[in-house]
């Protein structure tokens, strides 16, 4: 597959290596990492910033990041105490077999409280000609930041599929930006659905969305057994006229191992039972709910998280609660 040399294996160490660079959080404040201007991140974790500060009476904030590969480094690392990540590159962190941070492991995170599914998308211009995943082949298409889920899983999706693409780098805004310009065909994205890019070029020109076949679904869920068959319904934006069965991965709030108990308490307790304020900060918000606790499968929940869930009569499994 065809792409710039920045995505290469080496560029991706030398930009991890480099993730740290945020500044040490205050000790009596908390920061949120998010992901890119235009993604459903951004947007999520700013409706979380506000409501724990309103409730918890903390100055909780948010910091721009790449996404949930950067999340997982800062939280790691105690530069920041909250971050957000898919699951499928929590694995990977975990077990320290990522392409983006070869042979490390980042065992100092722990789960909080799960968040929502991330569908992936595909977004084109009807002057693209472009109506399938098999027609990217040989065309240029943006998939989000390099360290974010959609550019960590697109390019190996491409290659799995046999597609020649042309992988471009950008936040979620560029990305669009160029979409309309014409500098790319296509922006391939993984995030909560609705995307507020993706609303905001749907409401400016005629645009395509473009999912996978039956035949690619089946392939990929057996190249990436994280992944799950997802639904974006049909009026999620203003041209999808019927529901697009996709793939998806689900994601969770992530702490440090060392947060206070109290804290992790304090805060899963809060977002758990305030949904409907989550929601009105981003609809996917709807699916911040206690039974999907059971979507996060070798990730062990922080010990304020697990009190939590027994509070509730949630039996946590043991490898889930090692603390």
């Amino acid at each position: 597959m065809k792409r710039r040399t920045f995505t290469s294996v080496v560029a991706v160490v030398a930009v991890v290596a480099g993730l740290t660079a945020l500044a040490p959080a205050q000790s009596r404040s908390l920061t949120v990492g998010t992901g890119s201007r235009g993604g459903t991140y951004f947007v999520y974790g700013a409706a979380i910033a506000g409501l724990l500060s309103e409730k918890l009476g903390l100055k909780v904030s948010t910091q721009v990041t790449q996404g949930p590969n950067q999340n997982i480094v800062v939280v790691d690392n105690r530069r920041a105490e909250l971050g957000m990540v898919t699951m499928g590159v929590a694995l990977q962190a975990w077990t320290g077999l990522g392409r983006w941070a070869p042979g490390k492991k980042f065992t100092n995170v722990r789960a909080l409280f799960p968040m929502y599914d991330t569908p992936f998308h595909f977004v084109t211009t009807e002057k693209s000609g472009i109506t399938s995943v098999a027609g990217l082949n040989g065309r240029i298409v943006g998939v989000g930041p390099l360290l974010g889920t959609p550019g960590t899983y697109f390019p190996q999706m491409f290659d799995e599929l046999g597609l020649r693409v042309d992988v471009r780098n950008g936040s979620a805004n560029d990305m669009i930006d160029q979409l309309d310009d014409g500098s790319i065909d296509a922006f391939a994205f993984a995030a909560g659905a609705p995307i507020p890019a993706f609303t905001e070029i749907a409401a400016k020109r005629p645009v395509r969305f473009l999912t996978f076949t039956d035949a690619e679904r089946t392939r990929l869920k057996q190249r990436f057994p994280e992944l799950s068959e997802a639904v974006i319904p049909k009026g999620t934006y203003k041209t999808l006229a019927e529901d697009q069965r996709t793939l998806g991965i689900f994601n969770f709030f992530i702490t440090h191992k060392d947060l206070r108990e109290d804290l992790a308490y304090r805060i899963t307790k809060t977002v758990l039972e305030n949904t409907a304020a989550v929601v009105k900060g981003h609809p996917a918000g709807r699916q911040t709910v206690i039974e999907n606790w059971e979507r996060n499968t070798f990730l062990p929940f922080h010990p304020g998280a697990v009190r939590y869930y027994r509070e509730k009569g949630i039996s946590i499994p043991a490898k889930l609660s090692a603390g």
